[in-house]
């Protein structure tokens, strides 16, 4: 979820004339999106680490706790009252959000950290043809293409044995699954967050109903499998709260900065990283296959990234 902010110094007049201003303004952007790629990966090795035992559910519960006291306070801090105007669509964005933060994190505890993040950047090609069916958004050539490639970099991630054979050993395909499914959530909910902004919803408000849904939805497929966090769990689902916050804030005050396409390339940095917190923290090497299909995935929401928009 971004969060938009007032005018930054960088985005004031003065600045836009000031060229060495704009050059140091435009590292400091870059710097936020990379601390952001960074706070993000540190995310999904907390969850990991949290769900060796503690079950997702209860980690999206804890995540979503520490982002609803943080956003009645953006709310309380700006004089914006929290119950927005539409309400049902906002219902459905936080039951879309909801769903999609349950399946990464199922995907997370269950795949390698690598995989799991890869298969969650399906959702730029997911996005943009959802945009073009209920928005009218044009579906150009470009995006049909670029979610052609996306798929066949998920065949090379998941290596079904159908296709592959004994080339490399699958992934479970039912946490594959899980995995796209969260990615055509996040999507889904992307374009709810764009349809509610076209028709003025406050930024801080959308944020404020995704936690306020989550925790009663999530509640119910938490309790019977709930685990009491023992010793440094309680750590890790504040690090979960915290991460996320800082790579929230760091994303809004990147692209507050950058162009669109130059922060988005920036935040495929996640990707790396994950390939390196695995390696380290867990000892999950990716193999060629993988990285094939890691290639072909972030390279189409690259490429999706930087196409200038299409009429509708």
């Amino acid at each position: 979820d971004k969060i938009l902010i007032p005018l930054t110094p960088c985005r004031s007049p003065i600045a836009q004339r000031a060229l060495p201003h704009r050059r140091r303004c435009m590292q400091r952007g870059a710097l936020m999106m990379m601390l952001s790629a960074l706070a993000f990966s540190v995310m999904t090795v907390l969850v990991k680490l949290a769900g060796e035992r503690l079950p997702s559910q209860e980690l999206v519960v804890a995540r979503a706790i520490v982002s609803l006291v943080l956003s009645w306070s953006l709310l309380r801090r700006a004089g914006v009252s929290p119950w927005g105007r539409d309400k049902r669509w906002l219902w459905i964005r936080g039951a879309l959000g909801f769903a999609g933060l349950s399946c990464v994190y199922g995907a997370v505890t269950h795949l390698p950290l690598a995989e799991a993040t890869i298969l969650q950047y399906l959702y730029p090609a997911i996005t943009a043809l959802l945009a073009g069916v209920f928005l009218g958004e044009a579906i150009s050539r470009r995006i049909i293409a670029a979610t052609a490639a996306s798929l066949a970099g998920v065949l090379l991630v998941a290596r079904p044995t159908l296709l592959f054979g004994g080339v490399a050993p699958p992934l479970d395909p039912f946490w594959v699954g899980i995995a796209m499914s969260g990615a055509a959530c996040s999507a889904a909910a992307y374009v709810v967050v764009r349809k509610l902004s076209q028709s003025g919803e406050n930024p801080l408000v959308i944020v404020f109903y995704f936690p306020l849904v989550t925790i009663p939805l999530a509640l119910p497929t938490m309790l019977p499998n709930f685990v009491w966090p023992e010793g440094t769990e309680w750590l890790l689902l504040l690090g979960i709260g915290v991460a996320t916050q800082i790579g929230q804030v760091s994303l809004t005050r990147g692209l507050a900065v950058l162009p669109a396409a130059q922060g988005t390339a920036l935040s495929y940095l996640q990707v790396a990283l994950a390939i390196i917190w695995g390696a380290v923290v867990f000892g999950e090497i990716p193999d060629a296959l993988a990285l094939a299909g890691g290639a072909l995935i972030v390279g189409s929401a690259f490429w999706l990234a930087r196409s200038k928009p299409a009429a509708s």
